[in-house]
């Protein structure tokens, strides 16, 4: 027809579809890809191994963060892992949160530990909590799961506390995020931005290249080199992303 105007198709959009279709995915458990404690168990061998340098990174990144870390403070940590952030968290009252029975074996004496799933906190008080923290989680729960989580984290934050968060940066890792087959949802930097503002978060802080993706990765990890890195503008290979929220009142 003269004049009509010619729709040409998206192949990225098209082969992205086919991927998410196409693409297997274990059962959601208790609202998780990893909702129970033998799915958890597995994952850690296989795709989250203990690295010895963790700890020392994770102390870098805690003073990084130390402005958002009340040293007398009340801090969270949800999907603890190996307890690295919290281990060395800046605060006076620390818990951390895991559905893997043994991850209150990597807790240092003075973290409170709790086996338990992210999307409900019932054991915590509402308005309990200077900070939460969540590193590399959200992206393995299901839709009811996310939202519950965020729910729960709005109550049991104090007025104005801060939902620190660390993910993966579709961005900038699109060619491996779905080499974990746990992850289900996919977020940039402007999505999660978006996600907290919708959800009774107002953003203070939004650095879309933070860290490099994982601990697998070949780059160093001396201490110095983590804080110097920290210290550039421009951070190659960073394909993680920090961002942080605030509660509104």
């Amino acid at each position: 027809m003269s004049g009509a105007r010619k729709v040409v198709p998206c192949l990225v959009c098209a082969r992205w579809n086919l991927f998410r279709f196409w693409t297997p995915r274990p059962v959601a458990a208790e609202g998780q890809m990893l909702g129970d404690p033998d799915s958890a168990a597995r994952y850690f061998r296989s795709r989250f191994g203990h690295e010895g340098q963790r700890a020392a990174v994770w102390r870098v990144i805690c003073e990084y963060l130390e402005p958002f870390l009340p040293l007398e403070g009340c801090v969270l940590d949800l999907g603890a892992g190996y307890c690295s952030f919290i281990n060395n968290a800046p605060a006076a009252e620390k818990h951390a949160l895991d559905i893997f029975p043994a991850f209150a074996t990597f807790a240092q004496a003075d973290v409170h530990t709790h086996v338990g799933s992210c999307d409900d906190l019932s054991m915590f008080p509402s308005r309990y909590f200077d900070v939460v923290f969540a590193s590399n989680l959200l992206e393995h729960l299901t839709a009811k799961a996310l939202g519950d989580t965020l729910s729960e984290v709005r109550r049991v934050l104090k007025p104005s506390g801060y939902f620190v968060l660390v993910q993966p940066n579709f961005r900038y890792c699109y060619r491996e995020y779905f080499d974990d087959y746990t992850h289900t949802h996919v977020f940039t930097h402007v999505a999660l931005t978006d996600l907290l503002a919708s959800n009774g978060f107002a953003v203070e802080r939004v650095e879309p290249r933070f860290l490099p993706l994982s601990f697998k990765s070949r780059l160093p990890k001396w201490p110095w080199i983590v804080k110097l890195y920290l210290s550039l503008p421009m951070r190659p290979y960073a394909k993680q992303m920090l961002v942080i929220g605030r509660v509104l009142v």
